[in-house]
């Protein structure tokens, strides 16, 4: 039997999402990055499960035969920190831009930051082009 996401688009509300966050800090950090994905994919925000806010979505089918949707760019406030989702080894592919970005942690797809305020925005502006650039062109059906 295929694996199937656990992650789904929803119809809850981002707003409701946001204002649901537990520091003023957090909710203008994610108002800022709404704005800025808004702007990067020229799609409106969604939930992706409970706790992303997505941005467009793509159809994905992997050489293992895997397959789902996905969305385009998303972020999601964590406990800890925000949690920005690229496309899959961008972060490796790219090392002087993150030499630029500041202070965060990365895994392959996934960029940890505390507060935006550590990070500088135009370098994010230009990883996540890079990342939607790569989704587009790796999934074309867009």
């Amino acid at each position: 039997m295929p694996k199937t996401n656990k992650t789904h688009a929803t119809a809850a509300s981002v707003d409701a999402f946001i204002d649901k966050q537990a520091s003023e800090a957090v909710r203008d950090d994610c108002r800022t990055l709404v704005m800025l994905m808004h702007e990067l994919t020229g799609e409106q925000p969604h939930m992706y499960g409970p706790s992303i806010i997505g941005f467009g979505t793509y159809h994905y089918t992997y050489v293992s035969g895997h397959s789902g949707s996905a969305p385009l760019a998303a972020f999601s406030p964590r406990k800890p920190e925000l949690v920005i989702y690229a496309m899959g080894g961008l972060f490796e592919r790219e090392p002087e831009l993150m030499k630029k970005l500041g202070k965060y942690k990365a895994t392959k797809g996934c960029l940890y930051v505390k507060k935006l305020a550590d990070i500088d925005l135009k370098v994010l502006n230009t990883l996540l082009k890079k990342s939607i650039a790569l989704v587009r062109k790796t999934y074309p059906q867009l």
